[in-house]
């Protein structure tokens, strides 16, 4: 890492030319033939239903106001930066306290720095802000070659905190952002002062595959766990795709806004918690498009499925847990979590909810905000 330390000051302001042609498209969206009787809009049995995805898509194309959300993602700092060859997009929002502790926020897969938006306000009267963007995510595109994996990336994110300076700070990821703030502690035990990991209970559908199973579940249990791999079999095809084909899906999604629109929002109805809503009953119809722009508008649903790739095929192992404390904030929750994931309650810091779900800074904001400022002032 000898390039250029420098970090250059950003603002996000798409093309009009690029807004127009994304109107343009959805508005000369070729669509399926429809399927007699897949009618109902909250359907999701065969993917996002016909129906509700046209609403969203016509939503998109005349009621979406791009620049009134852009404006609102420029109330923050950003910068770029490069690290090892790539340049990374940072929001770094201070506080007005001078006693305010560093704050990393590590987004995963279909997020972005976006998710983040809501929680911001809650959380800078007592930390410092740091939201970087995956490589290959938003603005941390293009890609500047092959290897971005969550080793690769864990490395560049600390050298961002110290570019900041920040000598030591707290961190909290959810999805592929848990998996870097616990390898941070791993790495750099004296840097990082605690980590909180929002999760929900979709996490089961790993146990007895990536995570070992408990010895001492009871049959009623088993089969709970069971129930749970079935559901998150059934919702594995963009996790295979992406794994093993992301050139493939990221040509497809590149040029099709609508299937961008279905690819994500999916994802909003699967993996949140309230199994009768819509997911944008569930999460900000603004917030949830805004997301899924970013996306279009950067062309990263192909760089941001060859993380998925990466770490596939990385053959990384496991670090040793460090001593750093941690905590976990555990949505849409489920009694064999801490049974399965911590069954020696080591994790000193553990909250359980019945909101949320996979995306609770945009599904559950102030709880999230109130359980990470709950974590931190206890190790302080």
């Amino acid at each position: 890492m000898t390039e250029n330390n420098a970090l250059t000051p950003f603002r996000i302001a798409i093309p009009q030319a690029d807004v127009d042609d994304l109107r343009a498209r959805l508005a000369h969206t070729r669509w399926p033939i429809p399927v007699p009787g897949r009618d109902d809009r909250s359907d999701f049995s065969r993917g996002i239903p016909p129906v509700y995805l046209k609403e969203l898509a016509e939503y998109w194309r005349d009621g979406f106001d791009w620049r009134a959300q852009e404006a609102k993602l420029n109330e923050y700092d950003q910068c770029t930066t490069v690290v090892d060859g790539q340049t990374f997009h940072v929001v770094h929002a201070r506080s007005a306290n001078p006693e305010a502790t560093p704050l990393m926020l590590n987004h995963g897969w279909p997020g972005s720095f976006v998710e983040y938006q809501r929680l911001v306000p809650l959380l800078n009267d007592e930390f410092h802000v740091v939201i970087p963007s995956l490589p290959g995510f938003g603005f941390s595109t293009p890609l500047s070659g092959t290897g971005w994996e969550l080793a690769r990336t864990t490395e560049a994110y600390a050298e961002i905190m110290t570019r900041l300076g920040y000598a030591r700070f707290g961190a909290h990821g959810t999805d592929i952002g848990s998996g870097i703030t616990g390898r941070l502690a791993a790495l750099y035990p004296e840097r990082v002062i605690g980590t909180h990991i929002g999760t929900d209970s979709r996490c089961l559908g790993f146990v007895g595959d990536k995570l070992p199973c408990p010895d001492d579940l009871s049959d009623d249990e088993m089969a709970q766990l069971a129930a749970a791999r079935t559901a998150d079999a059934a919702d594995r095809g963009y996790l295979e795709m992406q794994n093993h084909r992301p050139d493939t899906i990221g040509a497809a999604l590149t040029d099709s806004p609508v299937g961008q629109l279905a690819w994500i929002a999916e994802k909003f109805k699967t993996k949140t918690g309230g199994d009768h809503r819509t997911p944008d009953e569930t999460v900000d119809r603004d917030q949830l498009l805004t997301n899924i722009s970013l996306y279009w508008f950067t062309r990263s649903a192909a760089s941001s499925a060859q993380f998925y790739y990466e770490g596939e095929h990385a053959g990384l192992d496991w670090v040793v847990a460090s001593d750093v404390p941690s905590g976990w904030a555990v949505f849409d929750t489920h009694p064999l979590v801490r049974r399965t994931m911590d069954p020696w309650k080591a994790i000193g810091h553990w909250s359980e909810f019945t909101e949320g779900g996979h995306f609770p800074a945009m599904e559950a904001a102030d709880l999230l905000a109130d359980d990470i400022r709950a974590f931190f002032r206890g190790i302080s």
